[in-house]
């Protein structure tokens, strides 16, 4: 039976290819500010800047799984990052996330999936990360405490990745020497890539991990547990 999924920024990056992986099997609905490849993909999208006003009124009336993709990188030394920069990290990953859920939270059927994104860099203390640790780090706390409110009926996990190839991370990635420079960093030696993540999310989403609620994955290369310097 084909569930109904939403994906929120599903138009580039580790979201596009979430959506490539579940398209066959499932009614996809994206939201984002642009369709981008999704229109030809035959994928439902909704334009929406969820920074502002969100409306998800062509929704199905129920839905079975949610993935919420929007994020940023912002790596600056804090004398650097203004204020201005802090709440606009915080709104766009964290109250973005507080918009959709109050528009959708009502839509879940019973066991439902709630995947969310986080950071490596919110477990493991790293320079230049202030902002987007601190929007991501309450994004975790977040999610565990609406995990345990809306249990059994629905479940929420969160994937912490480390740096991933996508076009949010281009500028970290965008010479050779960049590349081989991050992925030396990592104990599997290599950044990670879009479908490394989304196939986790799609896990998330499965009825295989039924049994998983309140948990942060990190799906890092290794570089949040392992010290092979």
């Amino acid at each position: 039976m084909k569930k109904n999924i939403l994906i929120v920024g599903g138009s580039s990056g580790i979201g596009l290819e979430l959506v490539k992986i579940l398209k066959q099997d499932h009614n996809l609905y994206t939201a984002s500010r642009n369709a981008g490849p999704l229109q030809e993909m035959g994928v439902q999208h909704l334009p929406m800047d969820i920074t502002g006003e969100v409306n998800f009124e062509n929704l199905p009336e129920k839905l079975d799984g949610l993935v919420y993709c929007p994020g940023s990188i912002n790596l600056k030394p804090f004398k650097m990052l203004s204020l201005e920069t802090f709440q606009e990290d915080m709104d766009l990953n964290f109250n973005g996330l507080l918009r959709v859920l109050k528009a959708t939270i009502s839509k879940f059927s019973p066991g439902a999936s709630l995947v969310f994104f986080s950071t490596v860099a919110v477990g493991s203390g790293m320079p230049f990360h202030t902002s987007v640790a601190a929007a991501k780090g309450a994004i975790e706390g977040f999610a565990k405490a609406l995990a345990a409110e809306y249990a059994p009926n629905l479940r929420v996990n969160v994937i912490a990745p480390s740096l991933v190839d996508t076009p949010l991370a281009d500028r970290l990635l965008n010479n050779e020497k960049k590349q081989e420079k991050m992925a030396e960093r990592h104990p599997l030696k290599r950044v990670g890539t879009a479908s490394d993540i989304a196939e986790m999310a799609a896990f998330l989403l499965s009825d295989k991990s039924s049994w998983m609620t309140g948990q942060v994955l990190g799906v890092d290369g290794g570089i949040s547990t392992l010290n092979i310097q």
